[in-house]
């Protein structure tokens, strides 16, 4: 691995465990065993190095989602599959994440905002489109107005002023809504899937 990269990923272990915010360079350097001038060797300042960190991670993301789409037999499975991803991920994110790239990073933001409405967007459309024709979700729903609520949904426990941390469970709210969202949109053919799937997933788990 290069030193950049290295840099990149090791930043990131520590950016998704503490916030963007409370990480310094001079933590960065000491995490990884190098001093920080090298850091500066490759990257202008923290803006970028949070900027690159936050393009590494959503082609990752990218990577993920289009796999789970492309594997999963159906919507509901999709569905289920994500949010099982999800979980599993919420474990190791600081919750603070997004409140600190939106108040202090601009431009890694920006490319946030741009992946959460197209990219995001667009497979939460998709999706809802699929499940109305197999069956599976009501087909009276408005998949344009579903995919926002769903992204602001999604986005919403990370905000402390919606959801202080010392009231609510980050991962908890996360999987309550999660739940709320997938009975609002499915059918009882839906529903039995999705509680199948889920069964399975706990079991293996």
């Amino acid at each position: 691995m290069e030193q950049k990269d290295r840099i990149i990923e090791g930043a990131a272990a520590l950016f998704w465990k503490c916030g963007f915010r409370s990480v310094s360079m001079d933590d960065i350097a000491v995490n990884l065993s190098i001093s920080k001038k090298t850091i500066y060797q490759y990257f202008k300042d923290k803006d970028e190095l949070v900027s690159l960190v936050t393009q590494a991670h959503i082609e990752e993301d990218k990577k993920l989602y289009t796999y789970i789409m492309k594997s999963s037999r159906n919507s509901v499975e999709e569905l289920c599959l994500v949010c099982i991803t999800m979980r599993k991920n919420l474990g190791d994110i600081n919750p603070s994440l997004l409140f600190d790239l939106k108040k202090y990073y601009p431009q890694a933001w920006e490319l946030f905002i741009k992946f959460k409405t197209q990219f995001i967007g667009d497979s939460i459309r998709r999706n809802l489109e699929q499940g109305v024709t197999e069956g599976y979700f009501r087909d009276n729903i408005d998949a344009d107005i579903l995919a926002v609520y769903r992204m602001e949904q999604v986005q919403m426990p990370f905000d402390p002023q919606i959801f202080p941390r010392d009231k609510f469970d980050f991962r908890v709210v996360q999987e309550h809504l999660f739940t709320l969202y997938a009975y609002g949109i499915l059918t009882d053919k839906g529903k039995k899937e999705f509680e199948k799937i889920m069964a399975s997933a706990e079991t293996i788990q």
